[in-house]
């Protein structure tokens, strides 16, 4: 069989990890990688074991963020590879460079913040260039209107029962001595929010009142921060305390090592709670469905009180846990399959109704 060429673009930090989940299991496909230069993302693409070519930056100052989305669409169009399919999540610049090299796009999402928040004219504009992909991919708890009142069909989303962390948390192996590189045994994780991003709509960081209140508990922080207007909330502390890792560091060995994760966005919350660790959202907002979710299973809490967060920690306190990755692998192989099934025909797919078939047709095609 013709190997199928997809034409992969990562935009974020947590793309790498997701599409090596989603990836790692084919057979008779090719991936052609791009990379944005954002955060952390290229590390983490070169850790996941892609080999890219890296198109554009990200920018800190919004108006030349949201300028550079057209700009780099352009690039795009000139410069990514030939593919027979384009595979990208929440990533309006690689759908409309797709449809202008007239290639079919299937394109991931589990953001449905437009369903609780007024959108900005730009993310109004991001939406429906979104919403024309060949194919949409989205986990359950996702509200489908957010695609098909931009425009999308309903017949091409996808839906899938879990969550998009599940996927690559399913390959995910503890390393042991990942804490010999921190100043500490024992730990939080704080990630700060994306401030200025446009789905955020507040201007004051809570990481400064929060590390305030774990350093008084008495707990120690493993600080991420975003962009480098976030590093200074660590200088009051020492390196013991409030430690800032040099490069980028493995999230999910840091989650799974941590005693809690603390982020004012989503995913490395939703990490965490797939893992079963403790997991906080302090986002300045209202929560994207997926995240609703989990706090209605009671695997995430949502407070912007640091007090309240630093009682929650103390209440769950520290356990030893083990993987149980078996709800997470199920849900990689629902995902996989499906997707072989769009790569192999974007305009057709042979989709069947039960998860189980999908995957013993992919199990068939790889041979096992």
């Amino acid at each position: 069989m013709t190997d199928t060429s997809v034409w992969l673009d990562l935009i974020s930090p947590s793309h790498p990890f997701l599409f090596e989940g989603v990836v790692g299991d084919f057979s008779n496909v090719r991936t052609l990688t791009t990379v944005r230069r954002k955060t952390e993302t290229v590390e983490l693409a070169r850790e996941a074991g892609f080999e890219f070519e890296t198109l554009g930056r990200d920018f800190d100052n919004v108006a030349l963020r949201t300028a550079a989305v057209p700009l780099r669409t352009l690039q795009l169009v000139a410069q990514a590879p030939a593919a027979d399919v384009s595979l990208s999540a929440r990533n309006a610049m690689c759908v409309l460079a797709s449809r202008a090299r007239g290639i079919p796009s299937i394109h991931f999402t589990d953001n449905d913040m437009t369903a609780y928040v007024d959108a900005s004219l730009a993310e109004r504009a991001f939406c429906r260039f979104r919403s024309t992909a060949t194919r949409h991919v989205v986990p359950s708890a996702f509200r489908t209107s957010e695609l098909t009142r931009w425009g999308a069909d309903p017949e091409r989303i996808h839906t899938y029962d879990g969550y998009k962390e599940d996927i690559y948390i399913a390959g995910f192996e503890p390393d042991e001595a990942f804490t010999e590189g921190l100043p500490f045994e024992t730990f939080v994780v704080v990630r700060p929010e994306a401030l200025g991003a446009a789905y955020v709509d507040e201007e004051e960081s809570l990481v400064p009142r929060l590390l305030e209140a774990l350093v008084a508990d008495g707990t120690n922080v493993v600080y991420l921060p975003r962009r480098p207007g976030d590093r200074p909330h660590a200088d009051p502390y020492p390196d013991d305390r409030v430690h800032v890792p040099d490069g980028a560091l493995d999230g999910l060995q840091l989650a799974w090592h941590s005693d809690g994760v603390l982020t004012g966005s989503g995913t490395m919350a939703r990490e965490a709670a797939c893992m079963g660790k403790p997991a906080v959202s302090f986002f300045p907002g209202p929560l994207l469905s997926v995240d609703r979710s989990m706090v209605e299973e009671e695997r995430m809490l949502h407070s912007r009180d640091p007090n309240e967060i630093a009682s929650y920690l103390e209440s769950v306190g520290t356990t030893d846990r083990t993987p149980d990755r078996r709800r997470c692998l199920r849900v990689r192989e629902e995902v996989s399959s499906l997707v072989q099934a769009l790569i192999d025909d974007p305009e057709d797919p042979e989709l069947d109704s039960e998860p189980e078939r999908r995957k013993a047709r992919l199990e068939s095609r790889n041979g096992r």
